[in-house]
């Protein structure tokens, strides 16, 4: 059985020291040695920004992809293999501007793979502009008069898209983000799983003790229950959506898989794609 060292490589991040992304790659990794995976069992897709690294630092099957683009790609190696864990991975820029439709659309079609995303309110690899995620007053390069603009809601907008599984961690806490991912691998649909993970060389706001200060974990909140979405939503807008936990959890919605017609049991990677002379000749005969 792998462990948590089986998925480590000889590939060594360049993440600023201190950062949260770093806390999260050893979550991972120790989510899939926890729930009994191995190397090749497990897909890790991501996009651009300081977090779409990751992909390159687990020793799995890993896609760096384009900016705004983890999803798609993510879904579509689920679907041609439904036998790997697919996890896909990135920043609040990445997964909340310009890759916001497909996580919207990834939510609502509620596929069997895990969205992990770091969320440090701010855009790092470009040396330090607001985000989607910035709260107004923000001031950057790229609004150095503060920002005008309201930080986006995304937990309560998963909620409202329909999400099967939603959940909230603090990358200090690795106890429970490794619990929170493995519970999102094990949920058969998409898990959306937020992570406040700080920057420590551009954001000098949102600093982990602003965290410590600001974040209530929902183990400590008295009758909470993750299975209430209007509790969930009501929880998210009493603490402005800064809360840590297992947020929402909906065990009866059938995964895209299940709903999908003729989808077979045997993966299309083990597919026998092979194309007797007949049969191609037939379909090129349809465009002469």
């Amino acid at each position: 059985m792998a462990t948590f060292k089986d998925f480590r490589n000889n590939v060594k991040p360049n993440w600023c020291p201190g950062c949260g992304d770093f806390s999260v790659q050893a979550a991972i990794q120790r989510a899939a040695a926890n729930i009994g995976l191995e190397p090749h069992d497990l897909a890790v897709v991501s996009g651009i920004g300081c977090s779409g690294r990751i992909s390159g630092y687990i020793n799995s099957y890993g896609f760096h992809g384009i900016h705004g683009r983890a999803l798609p790609i993510a879904q579509g190696v689920k679907m041609a293999n439904r036998d790997l864990t697919v996890i896909a991975s990135g920043g609040d820029g990445d997964g909340f501007a310009i890759g916001m439709g497909h996580t919207v659309h990834s939510i609502r079609r509620n596929i069997d793979i895990t969205y992990i995303v770091m969320d440090n309110q701010i855009y790092g690899l470009t040396k330090g502009q607001t985000s989607p995620r910035s709260d107004v007053g923000f001031k950057t390069k790229s609004t150095p008069q503060g920002s005008v603009e309201s930080a986006l809601s995304v937990m309560e907008l998963a909620l409202t898209a329909g999400a099967t599984f939603v959940a909230q961690s603090f990358s200090t806490d690795l106890k429970e983000l490794t619990s929170l991912i493995e519970q999102g691998i094990n949920h058969k649909g998409f898990s959306l799983i937020n992570v406040f993970s700080p920057c420590v060389t551009y954001n000098k706001v949102n600093t982990y003790d602003w965290f410590k200060e600001n974040l209530t974990k929902l183990s400590t909140i008295e009758g909470y229950d993750p299975h209430n979405r209007v509790q969930a939503m009501q929880t998210l807008m009493e603490h402005n959506g800064l809360v840590s936990g297992l947020i929402y959890h909906n065990k009866d919605q059938k995964s895209y898989q299940e709903l999908v017609h003729g989808y077979k049991e045997d993966s299309l990677a083990h597919a026998d794609l092979n194309m007797d002379e007949e049969k191609f000749n037939k379909l090129v005969a349809e465009f002469m």
